[in-house]
């Protein structure tokens, strides 16, 4: 009996808070650890094993150090590309570790007569067969989908891995309805497990044909709606398959964290004061001691500032009581008087987004790239490239230097600049 470990969407880096960054970075190195202690035959990291394609080196060195134990137990890893992993016009850091040997990328084929050929990766001890398309950007990674030549990954006898980071239409969660899928149809059948990554619940689902499709779920947290979720009592961890010429078990393993406190307040119809009043109240009743503390106030207030509530006492209150961490989110709190321009959403992150959606059509462009939904997403990938920290040792000029490179690749503006 073999067994492999599948573990996706660890998002190293994503926290720019110190203590959040040490819980993220914990979260990898326990289910390491566990995969040496359990002694598994290969590990799959379906996706965003970093937040970024080129992510802060401290995070990389820790990373690289914990993957080395692993490595050096005879624990080979397999790695694809996320979307926060993939760089259309630089090199990433998963390219940089691959061609190092710490972990082997298993994405590889060619276009041949307008069809993707992709080519079988075996793992020497089990004889498992991978293959997989990694995460692209603008459509691309759909359009590889409607390209892939699933009739020859079909014939492929042996136990085969098919591994993806994208959304399965049947399977996304509600709360993903806007998040682009691909349908089921899309994958090769018969293959005898699916490992996904992009979703970061932990979701198992058999289908007819298509054998066992399973997402592990993020390590820890990604963005601010996993830590809620995290609160509402989301288990994070990572799967581990046993398996001969078969599945036989699959177990999902829990990794521990610390103790959450979730208040949401509805401010709809109340005026700033007594919103105000309201919270700090609250906020005295909440056993904050040892614990992360989240408090998200939405709603469209029937008078007054989002100002004149002190948020600032709010938070001091809950560090004073001992919170370990605590987060206000209050991006979709508005009052009467803003209603005409309220961004809609729950973290920056997608204020930004519904924010470029809703005005992109204002815009007049020639170029069809920048249009529509394409045009939204270009802006807030280019947002992300602009709003770069400036590395540890490195000169104004060469950060200034590397953030336009970086503008000018995603918006193939190369030739402007020759």
């Amino acid at each position: 009996m073999y067994k492999f470990a599948h573990i996706s969407d660890c998002h190293l880096g994503s926290n720019r808070d110190p203590f959040l960054r040490n819980l993220e970075m914990n979260a990898f190195n326990y289910a390491m650890d566990e995969c040496i202690k359990r002694k598994v035959d290969f590990i799959i990291v379906t996706g965003d094993l970093f937040h970024s394609n080129i992510p802060d080196l401290g995070v990389v060195n820790s990373a690289v150090k914990k993957m080395n134990e692993v490595v050096n137990q005879n624990i080979p890893i397999y790695v694809i590309y996320g979307s926060h992993d993939y760089s259309p016009n630089e090199t990433s850091i998963v390219d940089i570790l691959s061609s190092a040997g710490l972990f082997k990328k298993v994405v590889h084929g060619e276009v041949e007569e307008e069809k993707l050929k992709l080519d079988f990766f075996t793992n020497p001890k089990t004889g498992v067969k991978i293959v997989g398309i990694s995460a692209r950007r603008l459509g691309l990674e759909k359009k590889y989908f409607e390209m892939l030549d699933r009739e020859s990954l079909e014939k492929e006898p042996g136990f085969k891995i098919f591994a993806f980071h994208s959304g399965i239409t049947e399977l996304k969660p509600k709360h993903l309805g806007r998040m682009e899928s691909i349908p089921i149809s899309y994958l090769p059948k018969g293959f005898n497990y699916y490992a996904g990554g992009h979703i970061h619940q932990c979701t198992r689902r058999k289908f007819e044909d298509y054998g066992l499709i399973a997402y592990p779920g993020t390590l820890f947290a990604g963005y601010p709606r996993d830590l809620e979720d995290n609160a509402r009592g989301e288990k994070r961890g990572f799967l581990i398959i046993s398996f001969d010429n078969e599945i036989d078990k699959i177990e999902f393993v829990e990794i521990p964290g610390p103790e959450y406190y979730l208040l949401e307040y509805d401010a709809t119809g109340k005026n700033s004061a007594k919103v105000r009043d309201d919270l700090i109240a609250k906020v005295g009743e909440i056993p904050a001691e040892e614990k992360i503390v989240l408090l998200k106030v939405g709603g469209e207030m029937s008078g007054g500032n989002t100002s004149d509530i002190d948020f600032i006492k709010i938070r001091n209150i809950l560090q004073q009581k001992g919170a370990l961490y605590v987060s206000i989110n209050r991006h979709s709190l508005t009052t009467k008087e803003y209603e005409t321009v309220r961004p809609m959403g729950e973290d920056i992150g997608e204020v930004e987004r519904n924010l470029f959606k809703e005005n992109i059509g204002a815009v007049k462009v020639s170029i069809e790239a920048l249009k529509g939904e394409n045009g939204a997403k270009l802006a807030t990938e280019l947002l992300t490239v602009l709003r770069q920290n400036q590395k540890a040792g490195e000169t104004k000029k060469d950060y200034e230097s590397r953030v336009l490179k970086q503008s000018v690749n995603l918006l193939k503006l190369e030739e402007a600049f020759k």
